[in-house]
């Protein structure tokens, strides 16, 4: 069952308002990752407080970098069933997992972070992180 949408309102803003383009649907998911052109950032957002509390400011820290995608996606586990399972299977062989992050260039993934690389880190680890990963794909 889904989480109800007051919960996750908030979790979805806070990439929403930073350019990210929500996928609600596997079509839109299909109709995105693969026909992208250039660089995509996929965040596979969560409610999960001890990995996507500072999964979401870390990628905000990142995108205040000089090199960043050249598109912004989301995707929310946990509430957007079909959609995330859909994304899930471009981040293959990746198992599912949590938040996560996802960065496609022309279509193919060239990194992807797993949930058990975000936890535990604070959220200028992963904004640095991702900043050194724009740097050499983007």
């Amino acid at each position: 069952m889904p989480y109800p949408e007051y919960i996750c309102a908030p979790m979805r803003e806070e990439l929403t308002t930073v350019g990210f383009e929500e996928l609600k649907t596997p079509e839109q998911v299909d109709q995105t990752i693969p026909n992208s052109k250039g660089t995509l950032l996929l965040v596979l957002n969560s409610v999960c407080g001890c990995a996507a509390g500072t999964a979401r400011p870390g990628i905000k820290i990142a995108l205040q970098g000089s090199k960043k995608p050249d598109k912004l996606a989301t995707v929310f586990a946990g509430q957007d069933l079909e959609a995330t399972a859909e994304a899930r299977k471009f981040t293959m062989p990746y198992p599912p997992s949590s938040p996560s992050i996802a960065l496609f260039k022309d279509g193919k993934l060239v990194h992807f972070i797993e949930r058990h690389h975000i936890e535990g880190r604070s959220a200028e680890m992963i904004g640095e992180h991702l900043k050194e990963t724009f740097e050499e794909y983007c």
